[in-house]
């Protein structure tokens, strides 16, 4: 038997099916992986299916940082204390302690081992639910989110099977509400946004684009108060930070790097670096950088990379981390005053005190108790989870913000920036405010969902007695067709609907990038849109692509690509000869120059471009029709030649090199130098990655199966030889396309980065 035969005999008896080990033992790694690991587990002469697929899982996952740590972790398999419902956790926590020996009760603990959520547990929960929502589910009967209760069921039981989950609530529901009835059926209308009569004309002093569309932008003019009239402040804390800053507009811009960055950000950008230029004022970079779990250099350079991109110049880049001590002491002060306890609750119990606002059994330590716990918490004598510091607001506030918020948390991973210094970590309800009181920022704006926490933004600045700045929150960028929530995107990195975090479908700024998009078309949607308090502001995918089309009609240089060539041969044009023709490079701006291209007896035009029957609204050739090559020749048809299946594969032609018939049809082709062929390239051609514009609970079903088709072997003239990544194009009567990242020097790469002209089926379905 050879070495493949006994690799999927040994796949096939821990349940792989035939197919699947023969598959399996076509990768070498995955090969090598999967061995070793049934190796491990001490399997070798077969097991349980359901184990089996969880060692394969295994294999295809496993983080090769952790490899000491992979045998413990077959053999949790294998006893079925490590299952499919918190394989996932498992493979996270030992990929974060990697290098460290394992800590077994903390390991079992966060990830759930051993842990079974039976059915009756699962009923008993949804029982609750219900019981909790009864009169808005029998008000909203099956118009409610359903997935909505899901989530909140599946948070209180972390371990249970979602499938169980899913049956008792569909179950309890039909209890309820009972069958559906034809009213339950039918989808409530969704507003839809205001359409304006005229064209929306939005430039104004903003100097923001005029959209062409029957779409109406909704602006506010801003006013923020002058940093030297901040009256939230005592005369003598505002005295002391205007002697820092000197009455200049100071400003922030905080992502937490734990992601790639947005179009969302971008109008954050937008506003906290423009306000500030705007003002003669400054605006830091700033890292709020307090969850080391989820944090990596990767993402900061990522992120000062976009912002560079974008042409934001940050007066300092600073990191939350950097003020550490600084807040450590604050905490200090904080318990010393009377405003701050070490807690031993669990997150269910704090939730649950928060929602019966009862308070928690350790609010009333003393001041010498609370500084010798929080003390031991620094020093790493609790493991987490098993003590925070939580701050001491109002648990009977109408304002959940206000009820004991997280001041500090356990955390034993290493930082990005502080290394191993610290094990406790300030929350960013704890963080944000303080930093911006230490940076003195003048303007704090955030976007809508952090408003209902001004309230405690506001009560640990002044508790502690440090300058307060101004807060003001503003609506989210939001654009059709797309998702900027990062667990979404990453749900849609993992499960490869699209190629990665940059993948041109999504809403990266990244993603953008490599699409072809320029700093200044994102900009200029930012300025377009304004800024306004209204809540849910969903902008038109089309308003974007405008703004593009706006800025990259005066840069992109014109080049001819065929997509679907038709070979043509110029009948009456010498055989052996050739010659180059000049084309503008921006048509509309002489002063751009020109390009040459070449010209000989064969040329390619698009398949698209020719019709054996012609008709007055076709623009393109047909048989004894005479039309235009753009730049070059009138031509005229004489002679189609088909295959077997009636497919065109050549067309016969005359050439009129005076171009005597005016006022013709004009098409673009290619060609190349006389016994020579047009170079080759791939052609990329993106569409929306979801289906509607509005996407709800089901979001992945809406998915687009055709946002991406690849034109393998597209015809390009020599405008585009030697092109670099990010090199713009307008491709003759087709687009705007940008050179991709796998571009290799035999075989340019574009993308499509958006069509010439809004698509009028597209502008119907929106209206």
């Amino acid at each position: 038997m050879s070495e493949k035969e006994e690799l999927i005999k040994l796949f096939s008896e821990i349940g792989l099916d035939n197919s699947k080990a023969k598959e399996t033992t076509n990768n070498n790694t995955l090969s090598k992986n999967l061995k070793d690991i049934i190796v491990e587990a001490g399997v070798e002469k077969g097991c349980e299916k359901s184990i089996g697929l969880l060692l394969y899982t295994l294999a295809t996952k496993y983080p090769a940082n952790a490899l000491k740590h992979r045998p413990t972790l077959c053999k949790y398999i294998v006893n079925k204390t490590v299952t499919a419902i918190n394989l996932t956790a498992c493979l996270e926590f030992l990929r974060r302690t990697a290098n460290e020996e394992l800590d077994v009760a903390e390991f079992e603990s966060q990830c759930g081992v051993g842990v079974v959520i039976t059915r009756e547990q699962v009923k008993e929960a949804v029982k609750n639910y219900i019981d909790t929502n009864k009169e808005q589910l029998l008000e909203k009967r099956y118009q409610f989110n359903i997935g909505g209760v899901l989530n909140e069921i599946k948070n209180q039981l972390k371990w249970a099977n979602s499938k169980d989950i899913k049956d008792e609530v569909d179950e309890a529901i039909l209890a309820l509400l009972g069958p559906k009835t034809d009213a339950d059926k039918v989808v409530p209308a969704k507003a839809k946004p205001a359409a304006a009569k005229e064209t929306a004309n939005t430039k104004d002093t903003n100097n923001a684009a005029a959209i062409p569309l029957d779409i109406k932008i909704e602006r506010e003019e801003i006013k923020f108060p002058d940093p030297s009239d901040n009256i939230q402040n005592t005369p003598k804390l505002l005295a002391d930070h205007l002697k820092v800053t000197g009455g200049k507009v100071v400003t922030r811009f905080p992502p937490e790097p734990n992601g790639y960055l947005h179009i969302g950000h971008a109008k954050a950008m937008h506003l906290d670096f423009g306000y500030a230029k705007k003002m003669g004022g400054k605006c830091y970079l700033r890292f709020d950088d307090t969850n080391p779990e989820k944090e990596n250099q990767e993402y900061i350079d990522s992120i000062i990379d976009s912002v560079k991109w974008l042409g934001h110049e940050p007066c300092e880049i600073t990191y939350s981390s950097q003020y550490f001590d600084e807040l450590y002491d604050l905490a200090i002060e904080l318990i010393k005053r009377g405003f701050a306890y070490v807690c031993h609750q669990t997150a269910p119990e704090i939730a649950e005190g928060r929602e019966k606002m009862t308070d928690s059994p350790y609010r009333n330590r003393s001041v010498e108790e609370n500084l010798k716990l929080f003390d031991d918490m620094r020093q790493g004598k609790f493991e987490e989870g098993k003590a925070i510091l939580r701050m001491k607001g109002d648990m009977k506030h109408p304002n959940p913000c206000m009820r004991d918020l997280i001041a500090y948390r356990i955390k034993y991973h290493h930082h990005p920036v502080s290394g191993d210094k610290w094990c406790v970590y300030p929350s960013y309800d704890y963080t944000h405010c303080l930093v911006d009181s230490i940076e003195n920022i003048t303007h704090s704006l955030c976007t809508l969902e952090f408003e209902i926490r001004r309230l405690s933004y506001n009560w640990l600045i002044d508790v502690l007695g440090l300058y307060r700045p101004v807060v003001w929150e503003y609506s989210r960028l939001n654009l059709t067709h797309t998702v900027l929530s990062k667990r979404k995107i990453i749900t849609l990195v993992q499960n490869n609907f699209v190629s990665g975090w940059d993948d041109p479908r999504l809403s990266t700024l990244n993603a953008f990038r490599r699409k072809g998009y320029t700093p200044e078309a994102i900009n200029l949607l930012c300025e377009t849109v304004g800024v306004t308090r209204t809540n849910n502001t969903t902008i038109p995918f089309e308003v974007l692509e405008y703004c593009c089309r706006q800025d990259l009609d005066g840069r992109a240089i014109r080049a001819m690509c065929v997509f679907d060539p038709i070979k043509v041969v110029i009948t009456n044009y010498p055989e052996n000869e050739s010659e180059e023709i000049s084309a503008p490079n921006i048509p509309s701006n002489p002063e751009k120059g020109t390009h040459k291209i070449d010209f000989s007896r064969i040329v390619y035009i698009d398949r698209n471009d020719f019709r054996m029957v012609d008709n007055k609204d076709f623009f393109g050739l047909a048989p004894n029709k005479e039309i235009l090559l753009k730049y070059a020749y009138n031509i005229k048809c004489n002679e189609v030649i088909t295959d077997e299946t009636g497919k065109v594969t050549e067309l016969r032609v005359t050439y009129d090199k005076d171009n005597t018939t005016k006022k013709v049809k004009t098409i673009h082709w290619v060609s190349a130098p006389a016994g020579e062929e047009p170079a080759k390239a791939e052609v990329r051609l993106y569409d929306h990655l979801f289906k509607e514009s509005e996407l709800g609970d089901d979001w992945l079903e809406k998915v687009n199966p055709n946002s991406l088709v690849v034109i393998p072997n597209a015809l390009v003239d020599k405008t585009v030889k030697d092109s670099k990544q990010y090199d713009r194009y307008q491709f003759e009567r087709v687009g705007y396309f940008c050179v991709d990242k796998d571009s290799t020097t035999d075989k340019l790469v574009f993308n499509r980065t958006v069509s010439l002209k809004e698509n009028k089926e597209k502008a119907k379905a929106r209206n």
